[in-house]
């Protein structure tokens, strides 16, 4: 058996963020019911069922932690983007500041040393009503250019102001994301532990079944069945989806991998959509609560069809009551029928 592919999405980096949303905090890995104990070997299989519905629960919470981290790291990185374009705007704003007070000062100092005119003064010294109307005219442009000075001199400050507030609220939100990011790492280690911890109680349980226990349970997945002879998807990007899930057939189960060589069961999901340049979440949770929703009856090929509650399990649709997926420790990917008595949704990507 392959060990638990176990990922450790380091953080570094970090300078600041925008106002970060607050994040979801998950529980803790551990269980409380205990572990099966068969008393027959008839109870075999349904200890081994248990076991591993309980390594299936853990590995979804593994990756729920990951999917957290990766939000996180999004969100980190919007903030540094953030952070410079307010700096940015503050050095512009105060650049503008200095130009503009340069201006004011201007007029303030020829106002001191008394060379400001009033329009009575203008007419008071001018030799003809002609020389005061074009001594009011150059004075009333003076004011105003005075006037605009000002206004932007202050506009500049209220943006100087507004990029400043800007750029600490988003060294604060930086500093949030980035312990929250720090408690993800340390929840997937911890998550990861327990998780390894189940998969080795649930293959050592598989290993003791009986082969008629093994054969009906594989069977409970699905036997290989044939695919349909012509899977046609309603777009050429879940066409390629489906191509590339269906491609890989045979591949083992491995709790945590997502490919190209060994799957889970979003693993496999979410590599396939990969190949057609989507993205998806990676756990089958996550999963089920993005894209669009479909009706059962209008399933279609390169839908994601999804099991128990809470979800723990995905597969793709290909048409004619079946999917391909991984399906369990021990097995590989196959075609099987859906599991319709566990469906619970499905969902649209292409």
């Amino acid at each position: 058996m392959k060990s638990l592919h176990i990922v450790k999405r380091g953080v570094s980096g970090v300078v600041a963020a925008v106002a970060v949303a607050a994040m979801v905090s998950i529980p803790s890995p551990a269980l409380a019911d205990p572990d099966p104990t068969p008393d027959t070997a008839s109870e075999a299989l349904e200890a081994y069922q248990a076991l591993k519905r309980k390594a299936e629960k853990l590995n979804e919470a593994h990756l729920r932690a990951q999917d957290d981290l990766e939000a996180n790291k999004k969100k980190m990185r919007t903030a540094e983007r953030a952070l410079a374009s307010a700096k940015k705007a503050e050095q512009r704003a105060r650049a503008d500041i200095a130009e503009y007070r340069k201006v004011v000062d201007k007029f303030t100092g020829a106002a001191y040393r008394g060379s400001r005119l009033t329009s009575v003064s203008a007419a008071l010294t001018g030799d003809s009503v002609r020389d005061y109307l074009d001594r009011s005219a150059t004075i009333d442009v003076l004011a105003g250019q005075k006037a605009a000075a000002l206004k932007k001199l202050n506009r500049a400050v209220e943006q100087a102001q507004q990029a400043k507030e800007t750029a600490l609220a988003s060294r604060k939100a930086a500093q949030k994301a980035k312990d929250e990011a720090r408690r993800n790492l340390k929840d997937i280690e911890a998550r990861g532990d327990a998780l390894q911890k189940q998969i080795d109680k649930a293959r050592e349980a598989y290993n003791e079944l009986s082969g008629a226990d093994r054969a009906a349970l594989e069977a409970s997945y699905g036997d290989g069945e044939t695919p349909p002879s012509s899977i046609k998807a309603p777009s050429a990007k879940a066409q390629v989806a489906v191509d590339a899930a269906m491609s890989k057939r045979g591949s083992p189960y491995v709790y945590g991998a997502e490919g190209p060589d060994s799957f889970d069961c979003s693993g496999l999901t979410s590599w396939a959509y990969q190949q057609a340049g989507i993205s998806i979440p990676r756990s089958s949770s996550a999963q089920s609560q993005s894209g669009t929703p479909v009706p059962r009856e209008q399933l279609q090929p390169g839908d994601l069809v999804f099991f128990y509650s809470p979800v723990s399990h995905v597969g793709m649709y290909i048409g004619n009551g079946q999917m391909v997926h991984a399906p369990q420790e021990g097995d590989v990917v196959k075609v099987a029928p859906v599991m319709w008595g566990d469906f619970v949704g499905a969902r649209r990507y292409a």
